[in-house]
């Protein structure tokens, strides 16, 4: 499963570390996703989701 979230699609950003004296590097942004089961199409199922759709009520959860 990608680190991708199943809702609103928000993943993983590339960018640059800059060092005090501007070294420069690759590094990588991951998405804070959790785990949850929700319910999608009426049915139970677990998904990777952000915690901002979390938050806001996009997400259906499952009991």
């Amino acid at each position: 499963m990608a680190r991708k979230c199943a809702v609103c699609g928000k993943g993983v950003v590339v960018g640059m570390q800059v060092s005090h004296s501007h070294i420069r590097t690759k590094r990588t942004w991951q998405p804070n996703l959790q785990r949850v089961r929700a319910l999608v199409n009426g049915t139970p199922r677990r998904i990777l989701v952000c915690t901002r759709c979390l938050r806001s009520g996009k997400v259906q959860r499952a009991i």
